[in-house]
């Protein structure tokens, strides 16, 4: 996300939306507080509990589906954000429900409904972007969320809100895996987070390719599966 401009030594990525703008300043204040995360395989080792949290998601999901056509739209994003308690701008919320729909087809699928709500934990904070101080009201699911957060903040070296393709080596060889074939492994979860190919990830990204390791897209697939039979 986001466009590059400058030299080939110097590039800076200019978030190509005000939301996308508010998340890369999120996590940049995230990432200068430090996080407690220390090797890419700890993030590795968290993947079953972190897929065993987001499956606890669905009934959230489905509460919220109110129509049972296995997508939330903006109506639905909206009342999921007013029993949550977190308060954003109409201009957020378009961008929000644009940013999450990444197949443009006026709906949200399960696994774009965690990322939404993953944005929404990394925004309520944000003053400028939640007008609520209240908490999300699910403690277990925000243990998680701060997982998420920390482990981009762990990748993020130079703490601008986006990784890089050097940060993500940087990232295997202070932890002493290089040998162990980690870095091999964490190209291709790079390969597969920068998804507009610029070279630099941002949390968004980040999170979509998470729910696809951590199996979501799978089980979606299975259920559409299942639904056809």
């Amino acid at each position: 996300m986001g466009g590059a401009v400058g030299t080939a030594k110097t590039s800076a990525y200019v978030p190509e939306t005000r939301l996308e703008a508010k998340m890369v300043e999120a996590m940049r204040r995230r990432a200068a507080e430090g996080c407690s995360i220390k090797s890419f395989n700890s993030i590795i080792l968290k993947f079953p509990k972190i897929d065993e949290s987001f499956r606890k998601c669905k009934a959230i999901f489905e509460k919220f589906d109110e129509d049972s056509n296995g997508t939330i739209d903006q109506e639905e994003m909206r009342k999921c954000l007013h029993k949550l308690e977190v308060s954003f701008t109409e201009e957020e919320i378009n961008d929000l429900f644009k940013g999450c729909d990444i197949n443009d087809d006026m709906g949200m699928k399960f696994n774009e409904f965690i990322v939404l709500l993953c944005l929404v934990y990394l925004l309520k904070d944000d003053p400028t972007a939640v007008h609520a101080k209240s908490k999300m009201g699910m403690p277990k699911l925000e243990a998680t969320f701060e997982t998420l957060v920390g482990a981009f903040a762990f990748l993020d070296k130079n703490k601008d809100g986006f990784v890089s393709k050097n940060e993500m080596v940087q990232a295997i060889n202070e932890s002493g895996e290089r040998s162990s074939g980690s870095g091999r492994i964490a190209m291709k979860r790079f390969e597969e987070m920068d998804w507009d190919k610029n070279g630099m990830v941002n949390f968004k990204e980040f999170m979509f390719a998470f729910t696809r390791w951590v199996g979501i897209d799978d089980m979606e697939d299975e259920e559409d599966d299942e639904a056809n039979v």
